[in-house]
């Protein structure tokens, strides 16, 4: 009889693909809640759709910020993480950055979003009470991609749930973040030739092409001002203040 702890049918009847990350949900035993899958070289990462990815409740909290939030509260502004507790940020770094991107690739929209939120919080977090700059730079140095990819589901959900209007606005908020942190960092002159923000606005004029989307006001505005057409950027904002 074969061993019920030998996952090797599961693994035959789904290949990996080293070229995309392949995801799926799977329905909970005795009608728990479904729970994220994750195919990988030699196995499959399972994850809880809600709180922490692997289940785990730290100190009781739904997850390590949030057990952190309340530390913060206990002993104010200038305390920092130590060793032991900069581990766990990390793992659940780890956890959360798996589990967005197999949203991501199942089309689960919002809960990317609400995933990459968590992730952004977390590194607020780590900037307030990081042990060195030396650690805060190996968060920070994500963010931009986090950032990428809470654009594109947001972008995406919009395109589902409103127009590609709304889509490409959020692309362009996306746009302003991610050159917001280029120019903190003194790094602007790399703004344009960076890879995620060409993906990005590969990705908004494919929207324009596909659904004949031309200009959004927004856009229309910052081209006014740019040229120093103040009449026409002050009929654009009346255009946008009665929308």
């Amino acid at each position: 009889m074969t061993d019920s702890r030998n996952i090797s049918d599961i693994l035959e009847n789904w290949n990996y693909d080293s070229q995309s990350i392949r995801a799926r949900l799977v329905a909970g035993q005795n009608g728990n809640t479904d729970v994220l899958q994750m195919r990988i070289e030699m196995g499959i990462i399972q994850m809880e759709t809600e709180g922490r990815p692997d289940g785990y409740r730290p100190e009781g909290f739904a997850t390590y910020l949030d057990y952190l939030l309340q530390e913060e509260i206990a002993h104010g502004d200038d305390w920092t993480l130590s060793d032991e507790q900069c581990i766990e940020v990390d793992r659940e770094f780890m956890q959360f950055y798996q589990r967005r991107i197999s949203w991501l690739s199942i089309k689960e929209y919002d809960n990317v979003m609400r995933d990459a939120d968590h992730t952004l919080a977390l590194m607020d977090f780590c900037k307030r009470h990081s042990p060195d700059d030396g650690w805060t730079i190996v968060h920070e140095q994500y963010r931009p991609f986090v950032l990428f990819h809470r654009t594109q589901a947001a972008a995406y959900h919009q395109l589902n749930e409103t127009t590609p209007q709304a889509a490409i606005g959020c692309i362009n908020d996306g746009l302003g973040a991610i050159r917001n942190l280029f120019t903190e960092h003194n790094l602007e002159e790399h703004f344009e030739e960076d890879e995620l923000v060409t993906q990005l606005r590969d990705i908004r004029e494919s929207l324009r092409t596909e659904y004949s989307v031309g200009k959004t006001l927004h856009e229309q505005l910052a081209e006014a001002i740019a040229s120093e057409q103040y009449e026409r950027a002050a009929e654009i904002r009346d255009q946008l203040s009665k929308s």
